[in-house]
C-alpha cells in the first residue's frame, strides 16, 4: 500500500501500483530518491557511488520569514512581490545590466514548466525563485542554477477548470497560493507543505485569476466571473487562514452605490471580475483594487428614468480603495460609467508620487483597455489629470477638473449598422503591466494597435454583448502592419518620450530597471531589452513559446539576472494571431522559465 501525500487529501493506492511498474511519489513535494528505471537501480549489494564532487549549499536552509518591513522596502537584489513593491510600480534598482553591455546578455539556465498557458510572475527571496505554472503547480528553485528544491501539485476536482493565474505571494514564512477551484492555500516557504487551506468560494460560479495581495497580516484576493449579484475582495488572516472579511464589488439596492443599476434586483447583476493584484500604501493604510467591467451590458444601455436611479453600474470599471484592517471601502472613483463594449479599468494601480500644484502627492495612477491613463489622489480619490495615448475613438474629450469622459454617440450600441470601436476588446492596454521608473518619471507601457467591428446580431445567435452585437477583431484605418507597441510616457510632462513598433503584439509586461534597460517580450518569441532613454533595441533573444508573463530581476551572490516565464494559450496571447497570420509559434507547447546573466 502506497501513501500518496496531495494538497488536499491522502489517497491510499493498492500495492497493485508496484506490480505495474509504478514507483511512490510524493504529488506534493517530489524530492523522493528518483525510480528504478530500466537499468535496474542500484545494486543492493554494492558500495554505493561516490558522492558529487562539490556538494552545492541548499539555499533554502538559510531562508529567512518575509516581515512587513521586507515588504514595505524590500532589498535591491529580492522580487517579493508580483511587481516587486508594494507601489506596483514594477522597477528594479539593479544597475549591473546596463544600456551599455545589455548586449552581452546570455542564458544563465532555464527550466520547463508544466505545460500550459503560464502567466504568473515568479517571486525570488533568499536566493530562491518560487514559480507557478499551468495546473496549480508550485516550484522551488535555486535561482542561481535552476536546481528544484521542492514542488507542490494541487490536486484538483475532475470538473474544475484549471485557470491561470497571474501572482503569488510571500509572507513570514508562507507562500500563498490561490488554486483553480477556487481556494487560497498556505504552503511552508522551505517544504512546500501545505499550512492551511480555504474554500474562497464554489469553483462552479467563479475564478480567481488575479492572485493574491498580503498587508497588515490579511492575504487578499479578488475573484473573477459571471457570478450572480457581483464578484468579490476576501480577506484571510494570513496566520490561520480564516476569513477576515468580504468586499462585495457590485452592491445591493438601496444603497447609494447600488442604485446605480438601472434598478436590476442584485441577482440580475453580474461581473466586476479582479483580474489583478492589488496595490498597497502603508502610509495610508489603503489597498487599491481595479474592478472590471459588467458582462450583461444590455439592461444598462437605456437608462430607466427612474429617480434617484442610474445606469452607471459601480463599482464596474472603477478604482476601489480599501481599508484592510475592516473591509470598509474607504474612497472610489469610477473611470467608464456604463462600459457597453468591454474596455474594462481593471489592470495595476500604481502609486507614484508626483507634484502637484507644487505639493507633492501620491497618486494612484491606472489606464484602462482604451490605454487612457487616469491620475487620482491615492488618499482622497480626487481626480488629478489624465494622458489618452490616441488608440481609441470612445471618450472624445475628459473634463479637466473631474475627470468625466464624454463619449461618442457613433460607437454606442442600437442602431442596426456595423460600426467600429478602438480598441478591441483585448486592449490597447491589458493585464500586461506597465513600469515605472520613479527616477525619471516614465512609464513604459506595452500596448497593442487594434479595433473591433461591432455587428448587431439579427440571426438570433448568441451576441458577444448582450445589447445585441458581436465583436470583430480588426486593425486600425490608419494601420502599417505593426501591431506591437512600446511607449514611454513622462508623467511629470505628460510627453510621449519614444515609441517602438513592430509587427508583434506586446504580450509580456515591462521591467525597467536602475541600469536604464527595459524588457518586454512579444507573440512572436521575441524577448528584448531597449534602452529606456530612446527605445533602442539594445538585445534580443528569441525564446521556445510564447512569453506571457512579467519579467523580473533580482541578484544572488552579487549577480544581476533577468527572468521570463514562457507558456502560450493565455487571452493576450490567444487573441492576436489572426492578425499576423505568418507568425507561427510551436503547436507542441514548451513551457519553460529563461533566467539570463552577464558573462
Amino acid at each position: 500500500m502506497i501513501l500518496i501525500r496531495t494538497g488536499r487529501l491522502d489517497v491510499l493506492v493498492l500495492g497493485a501500483l508496484l506490480a505495474m511498474g509504478c514507483a511512490p511519489v510524493d504529488a506534493q513535494n517530489q524530492n523522493a530518491t528518483p525510480p528504478a528505471g530500466p537499468g535496474g537501480g542500484l545494486s543492493p549489494v554494492a558500495p554505493p557511488p561516490p558522492p558529487p564532487p562539490v556538494k552545492r549549499s541548499n539555499p533554502l536552509d538559510k531562508i529567512t520569514p518575509v516581515s512587513d518591513a521586507m515588504l514595505q522596502n524590500p532589498a535591491e537584489g529580492e522580487w517579493l512581490t508580483w511587481r516587486r513593491t508594494y507601489d506596483d510600480q514594477g522597477f528594479s534598482t539593479l544597475k549591473q545590466i546596463t544600456r551599455n553591455n545589455a548586449g552581452n546578455l546570455r542564458v544563465a539556465w532555464s527550466w520547463s514548466l508544466p505545460n500550459g498557458p503560464n502567466e504568473a510572475t515568479p517571486l525570488v527571496h533568499d536566493g530562491v525563485l518560487f514559480v507557478h505554472s499551468y495546473g496549480d503547480n508550485v516550484q522551488a528553485l535555486d535561482a542561481a542554477t535552476g536546481d528544484l528544491l521542492w514542488q507542490y501539485k494541487r490536486q484538483l476536482p475532475k470538473d474544475a477548470r484549471t485557470t491561470v493565474k497571474r501572482n503569488i505571494a510571500i509572507y513570514g514564512d508562507k507562500l500563498l497560493i490561490p488554486t483553480s477551484d477556487v481556494h487560497l492555500v498556505a504552503l511552508d516557504i522551505k517544504t512546500g507543505q501545505v499550512v492551511w487551506d480555504h474554500e474562497v468560494g464554489d469553483y462552479k460560479q467563479m475564478g480567481m485569476t488575479g492572485g493574491p495581495l498580503v498587508a497588515k497580516g490579511k492575504v487578499m484576493q479578488g475573484t473573477t466571473g459571471r457570478l450572480a449579484g457581483g464578484n468579490f475582495i476576501v480577506a484571510l488572516d494570513v496566520r490561520t487562514g480564516a476569513e477576515a472579511w468580504r468586499f462585495r464589488v457590485i452592491p445591493p439596492p438601496g444603497t447609494p452605490a447600488g442604485d446605480s443599476w438601472n434598478g436590476l434586483p442584485l441577482d440580475k447583476r453580474n461581473g466586476g471580475s479582479v483580474w489583478t493584484a492589488g496595490s498597497y500604501d502603508p502610509e495610508l493604510n489603503l489597498a487599491y483594487f481595479g474592478i472590471a467591467q459588467t458582462y450583461d451590458t444590455g439592461p444598462l444601455l437605456h437608462p430607466a428614468n427612474q429617480p434617484g436611479i442610474t445606469n452607471d453600474g459601480l463599482y464596474t470599471d472603477s478604482t476601489v480603495a480599501i481599508n484592510p484592517d475592516t473591509g470598509k471601502l474607504v474612497w472610489h472613483f469610477q473611470h467608464q460609467p456604463n462600459d457597453q463594449w468591454d474596455l474594462d479599468w481593471a489592470f495595476e494601480r500604481q502609486l507614484i508620487k508626483l507634484p502637484v500644484n507644487g505639493e507633492t502627492r501620491t497618486l494612484a495612477v491606472t489606464a484602462g483597455k482604451q490605454a487612457i491613463f487616469d491620475a487620482l489622489d491615492a488618499r482622497t480619490g480626487q481626480y488629478v489629470f489624465s494622458k489618452d495615448l490616441g488608440l481609441q475613438n470612445v471618450v472624445t474629450a475628459i473634463d479637466p477638473k473631474t475627470g468625466a469622459k464624454t463619449i461618442n454617440p457613433k460607437v454606442v450600441p442600437g442602431g442596426t449598422e456595423p460600426f467600429m470601436v478602438c480598441p478591441h476588446p483585448g486592449g490597447a492596454k491589458s493585464w500586461i503591466p506597465s513600469s515605472y521608473n520613479p527616477e525619471t518619471k516614465i512609464v513604459y507601457v506595452p500596448l497593442v494597435e487594434s479595433c473591433m467591428d461591432l455587428i448587431p446580431v439579427t440571426d438570433g445567435s448568441r451576441p458577444s454583448l448582450s445589447s445585441g452585437v458581436r465583436w470583430t477583431l480588426r486593425a486600425r484605418p490608419d494601420s502599417d502592419g505593426n501591431f506591437g507597441r512600446m511607449e514611454a510616457v513622462n508623467l511629470l510632462t505628460k510627453e510621449v518620450v519614444w515609441t517602438q513598433r513592430q509587427r508583434a503584439p506586446q504580450t509580456t509586461g515591462a521591467l525597467a530597471t536602475a541600469g536604464g534597460v527595459v524588457f518586454s517580450g512579444s507573440l512572436d518569441r521575441w524577448f528584448r531589452a531597449y534602452d529606456d532613454a530612446t527605445g533602442k533595441v539594445l538585445w534580443q533573444v528569441r525564446l521556445n513559446d510564447v512569453p506571457s508573463s512579467s519579467p523580473i530581476s533580482y541578484n544572488v551572490s552579487g549577480k544581476q539576472y533577468v527572468a521570463m516565464v514562457v507558456g502560450n494559450g493565455g487571452a493576450q496571447a490567444a487573441t492576436w494571431p489572426v492578425l499576423t497570420p505568418e507568425i507561427r509559434n510551436p503547436p507542441d507547447h514548451g513551457a519553460a522559465i529563461w533566467v539570463f546573466e552577464l558573462p
